[in-house]
């Protein structure tokens, strides 16, 4: 039964289908555990040596506020949802202080006591009325969760806390999860008492502002008979930081728990059928998703089906070596080929293009100039120079859910990118991406064609630079500081996941050619994959040759920020090579029957005799 036009899949449904269902059964999941939570925070909260199964049987009133606590996380977890779709750091930060007030607040009434209200009961006036006085220790957790959630909001930023990143060995989501709890438990408490540190010293400092101005705007009156909190005595109160430092961990365990969740779901793998019976279901089958650029997610969750299929499934190869009918054309091989070997051409043509503006001492050089590189660089063979190339910039994992309109991209699109427009941006990295300083000697044009001036070297700061770097001491507070050439090299290779698994399927499937390719569909590519695969290797050895490219990253203490794409130039290198030589020793010496150039040639001699 054929079916109506009506019942065609869109790729906005296929999305759908697979990562909002995703993502709607992490955020059950972290609503389901936050009564967990919840319930070892008042334990903890409300512990009394002197009473401790009074306070136990006693929290039962406080079911009421765990409730409330519960519908204002799910509120919490829908904004979080949605501010992947934000393009204001200001907003996501707002948002963020909005939700650590909420549960702030959540925390103060729930341990009571001195912590319940934001005005209390303090003294009789002289006409007999009681007058209600600022609580400065509810005041202080509000103004402590606000603190907080900004403090999430920039440190997810610098520490890449968005970056989603693809597990290279696959794992059951409960063991996965079981295994990152004692990691998000620790940097939970990690994270609480450096943020409780940092809030006490602003708050000594500049306490009284906010104090001040919420006790004249409420109309409430500041008690003189009680120890002020902007005071070295006032912070030094073991029952204050301690509820301050448990409702900061209760605060960012729930954050971190959902983050953790979103990220377990969303990169476990999905299965694509490579060909349907349907022409109307062909939008969700694997070359139609390997070619998506609207939601690079499925196209992350696409290739890493493809290298899963390559290796493990024989049912699924014979789908891509088959050949179409009626025709007889191999479509499915064609359009998964085409795609790798666009996705790894494209690297080729960022590494290219680096190595242009390091070789220029960081002087962009010109297009027609970059162009003529380019084209020498592939001149030797005309099938690599012929793969169509990616109509809209691969971005970083971390932008892998949000769409391109226009060709405009947000500023949360791709983490790793310098803004050369913000004032934290160096000289350097200006002259990375070809913007000169206007106030510089060598901005404009040459007068005298008898001047040689030298240009400034690339990773030298300027004079002017003095000032941006006194900016950085508040990233420094927050995080260690991060080397421009090392940053650069990293920017490089933030989405090489999608590259190592293109070169994971195309190495199997080639080397299953050889004994399952009934039809020879393969043959007629080969020559055009191995060139492609040789002139990559050539721009990975030449970038790992520049200064700082080799390096190997600083690991952090504690962060629940991704760090594995400091690695990823590494893990490519060896997942090329080791593409090559599956491809080698597979086919042999029938390789010099394949027509490529020598140098090429020469190239694959070497992992032929396994020098490499």
């Amino acid at each position: 039964i054929r079916r109506t036009r009506s019942a065609r899949t869109h790729p906005r449904l296929v999305y759908c289908q697979v990562v909002i269902w995703r993502a709607v059964a992490s955020i059950a999941w972290s609503v389901l555990l936050l009564p967990v939570t919840s319930a070892v925070f008042v334990l903890l909260s409300r512990f009394s040596l002197f009473h401790p199964i009074h306070n136990i049987f006693s929290s039962k009133i406080y079911l009421l506020w765990m409730c409330k606590i519960i519908s204002f996380a799910i509120i919490a977890l829908q904004v979080m949802l949605n501010i992947s779709f934000f393009h204001s750091f200001c907003v996501h930060s707002l948002v963020y202080c909005t939700m650590g007030m909420l549960v702030m607040w959540c925390a103060s009434v729930t341990i009571g006591g001195r912590y319940s209200t934001l005005g209390i009961p303090c003294r009789q006036s002289e006409s007999g009325e009681v007058v209600t006085c600022l609580n400065e220790y509810h005041l202080f957790l509000l103004l402590a969760g606000a603190f907080m959630g900004y403090s999430h909001s920039f440190l997810g930023v610098v520490q890449n806390m968005y970056y989603v990143s693809f597990q290279p060995i696959q794992q059951y989501k409960y063991p996965r999860f079981k295994g990152c709890l004692p990691m998000v438990l620790k940097c939970s408490v990690i994270q609480s008492l450096y943020s409780a540190r940092n809030f006490a010293a602003l708050y000594f400092f500049f306490g009284y502002v906010p104090k001040t101005w919420i006790s004249s705007t409420l109309h409430l009156q500041i008690d003189s008979s009680l120890q002020p909190l902007d005071s070295l005595t006032g912070l030094l109160d073991f029952s204050l930081l301690y509820h301050l430092s448990i409702s900061g961990t209760f605060l960012y365990f729930t954050w971190y728990l959902t983050v953790l969740l979103f990220r377990i779901y969303v990169t476990e793998a999905y299965s694509f059928p490579v060909q349907s019976t349907f022409t109307e279901d062909a939008e969700q089958c694997l070359p139609k998703v390997l070619a998506e650029t609207n939601t690079l997610v499925m196209k992350f969750l696409a290739l890493q089906d493809l290298a899963l299929l390559s290796q493990h499934s024989l049912s699924r190869r014979l789908e891509v070596f088959s050949l179409s009918q009626p025709g007889g054309h191999p479509h499915n091989w064609n359009a998964i080929s085409r795609e790798c070997m666009s996705l790894l051409s494209e690297l080729t043509q960022r590494l290219l293009a680096h190595q242009d503006a390091v070789a220029s001492n960081g002087r962009v050089k010109s297009q027609s100039a970059s162009i003529d590189t380019r084209s020498a660089s592939s001149s030797s063979s005309e099938d690599v120079a012929e793969t169509p190339r990616l109509s809209v910039p691969l971005r970083t994992p971390g932008s892998v859910f949000t769409s391109s309109v226009g060709g405009v991209h947000s500023a949360l699109t791709a983490p790793f990118t310098p803004d050369v427009d913000s004032p934290f941006s160096s000289p350097a990295i200006r002259r990375l991406v070809g913007q000169q300083e206007p106030r510089s000697p060598w901005f404009g044009t040459v007068q005298s064609p008898h001047i040689m001036r030298r240009g400034p070297k690339l990773w030298s700061a300027s004079t002017g630079e003095t000032a941006r770097l006194k900016l950085s001491y508040l990233h420094k507070m927050f995080s260690s500081n991060v080397q421009l050439p090392e940053a650069s090299s990293q920017a490089l290779f933030a989405d090489s996941q999608a590259h190592i698994w293109a070169l994971q399927g195309l190495s199997h499937l080639v080397a299953a050619s050889f004994s399952e390719d009934q039809f020879g569909v393969v043959q007629t590519t080969l020559p055009s994959i191995l060139s492609c695969l040789v002139v990559l290797l050539e721009a990975v050895d030449r970038h790992f040759k520049l200064p700082h490219a080799s390096s190997k990253p600083v690991r952090t203490v504690c962060s629940m920020g991704d760090s594995t794409y400091k690695t990823l130039r590494f893990a490519l290198r060896a997942a090329l090579k080791t593409a090559i030589y599956k491809i080698t020793t597979t086919f042999g010496e029938h390789l010099n029957a394949v027509n490529i150039s020598t140098e090429h040639r020469k190239r694959l001699q070497q992992f032929l005799e396994f020098k490499e």
